[in-house]
């Protein structure tokens, strides 16, 4: 029996040695699949499907497609292997398709790149379509390989109270749907993760439904405008049952596309079943070979859903603004030059919120601090993730035991249901310090003299509060130095049918207002009086608190 055992014991371990030993040989094969554009600009070649062989064959090819940005990593065991497409891919009236023959060796990463040096090329004809694949088979067509190289031109919009796609359009002016930026007449705009910077509006047409914005042509400069080819004999035209495919840039999301069909075409709109995130309409609409043809904005779906079906706005309309845009551009104000702060790309810790939220589940009272005419909260990821976690808890005993959980607590109810436009922002846990700046409820003196005169009678009113006003404006300051927000936003807040206040919610990077500062000062201005400062030093230990929450965010560096 101890034989026995003892021989179980070293046949496992030898097992465990094989397995080990194969996991450590296990490398990874780096795949980028890029063509060059008619302006031999690199173009990522985006779901090519590719099978990969071990030679001698040992079993069935394994198949695996391209990322959008043209890449695969595959994880191998040493050996030789060939790599080949599955279906070529058309582009720029071409076909491409790639077999190469590579070691991998262990314990070292391997690269393979796939582009137009190495590729067996053809001309695209009707009959090579069916002939080269099969009959049943076909040319990689993937509207999204044409469009990749727009994808850079389309940047984000942020004003106080939207967020919006728009796209380069050259000379340092930006395109986009009026609809979606609403009344402001500056917006930031944020090309990439990096880059944000100032722009104003020159022309804003409600009736047509555009907007053009003027942005300094240096900070752009880099980015291949989208070519409307307004007035000209190749002007791209649609009609119904084509189909179209719109690129968006959503709130703290990558940049994707969206496809769709033409439904119906009207004077002033394409009617399609294209839809687009809330947040993320004003971009460009093209056809599968990359034309431009209309702009996405802002439809009538009032259900509060994360995406809706969007209105296009046709050319026509965009080349009439256009046109009035040139114009006026020269003669405008420029924006500024200077870079815009922009929030961190690496995302606080998931595994840090879930356990700050554990603790903190009991406790969902912000760091508070209070100004003559406001009231202020600072919120950071830890405590927006723990009302959520919190909410969810409630909304999962509810289901279990079909009772309602009526008390939540009403700073729990504040965040979950008041942040406006703001709220999936919000709840994507950015690493910011978010200062909320809420205007106090005050009784007017009439209203007291009523309330006293009932008392005489014996009728005990409680106080009748109103806003005393809505907010305008904040000013941060780390000692001396005034600190410009990531984001200012400005909240909506219905206080009746007919009468609504603005709050405040800027965003700023969680190093801004620290302890380190000398202090911090908040300057808080009122719509009712915008030139009057209401100020408020914040607590150092409210600070202390804020800059503990961003510990795990600090250590993940």
């Amino acid at each position: 029996m101890i034989l026995v055992i003892r021989r179980l014991a070293a046949l496992t371990a030898l097992c465990s040695i094989v397995m080990a030993a194969e996991a450590q040989e296990l490398s990874v094969l780096h795949i980028k699949v890029v063509l060059l554009d008619p302006d031999r600009r690199p173009t990522p070649v985006p779901r090519h499907a590719l099978l990969i062989s071990d030679n001698p064959a040992t079993s069935t090819p394994r198949r695996v497609v391209t990322d959008v940005d043209g890449t695969a990593n595959v994880r191998l065991k040493p050996g030789n292997y060939t790599v080949e497409s599955d279906v070529p891919v058309a582009f720029q009236g071409k076909a491409y398709q790639w077999t190469q023959t590579l070691d991998v060796v262990a314990g070292r990463d391997t690269v393979l790149e796939l582009t137009v040096a190495n590729a067996d090329v053809e001309a695209v004809t009707a009959s090579s379509a069916t002939t080269t694949a099969g009959a049943a088979a076909s040319f990689e067509t993937d509207p999204s390989l044409a469009l990749a190289q727009w994808t850079n031109s389309v940047v984000e919009l942020w004003t106080p109270t939207a967020h919006a796609s728009g796209f380069v359009i050259g000379g340092g002016l930006v395109l986009t749907s009026q609809r979606s930026i609403g009344t402001a007449t500056t917006i930031e705009v944020q090309p990439g993760p990096r880059l944000k910077v100032a722009g104003n509006v020159v022309v804003a047409d409600p009736v047509r439904d555009v907007a053009i914005l003027r942005i300094e042509p240096a900070s752009v400069a880099s980015i291949q405008p989208v070519p409307l080819r307004c007035g000209q004999a190749d002007a791209p035209s649609v009609a119904e049952g084509q189909r179209i495919v719109a690129i968006e840039a959503p709130v703290r999301a990558p940049k994707n596309t969206t496809p769709g069909a033409v439904n119906r075409i009207t004077e002033h709109e394409i009617e399609s079943d294209i839809y687009v995130t809330r947040g993320g309409t004003g971009g460009p609409v093209f056809t599968n070979d990359g034309a431009v043809v209309g702009i996405t904005s802002v439809g009538d779906d009032s259900s509060g859903r994360r995406q809706s079906r969007a209105r296009i706005v046709p050319m026509s309309d965009v080349c009439n603004t256009v046109a009035t845009a040139a114009k006026m551009a020269t003669t405008a104000a420029a924006p500024g030059a200077a870079q815009l702060p922009v929030e961190s790309e690496r995302p606080f810790p998931a595994d840090a919120l879930k356990e700050a939220a554990e603790r903190r589940a009991t406790n969902l009272i912000p760091y508070q601090a209070s100004a003559a005419a406001f009231d202020v909260a600072l919120l950071t990821p830890v405590f927006t993730y723990a009302a959520q976690y919190r909410a969810d808890q409630a909304r999962r005993q509810e289901r279990s035991t079909g009772a309602r959980i009526a008390n939540l607590g009403q700073s729990l109810e504040r965040l979950l249901l008041d942040f406006g436009n703001w709220s999936e922002y919000v709840f994507d846990f950015p690493p910011v310090l978010l200062v909320r700046v809420t205007p106090k409820l005050v009784e007017g003196f009439w209203t007291k003299v009523a309330r006293g005169a009932a008392m005489t009678q014996g009728m005990a009113i409680p106080p009748l509060k109103r806003f005393a006003s809505g907010f305008s404006r904040l000013r941060a300051f780390c000692g001396d130095a005034e600190v410009t927000p990531i984001h200012p936003f400005r909240l909506e807040r219905r206080v009746s049918e007919t009468e609504a206040i603005y709050e405040g919610l800027y965003a700023f990077d969680p190093g801004a207002l620290a302890p380190s500062c000398a202090s911090v000062k908040l300057v808080l201005y009122s719509e009712k009086e915008p030139d009057k400062a209401d100020t408020l030093i914040v607590d150092p230990k409210l600070l202390q608190q804020v800059w503990q929450d961003f510990e795990p965010y600090r250590a993940a560096r």
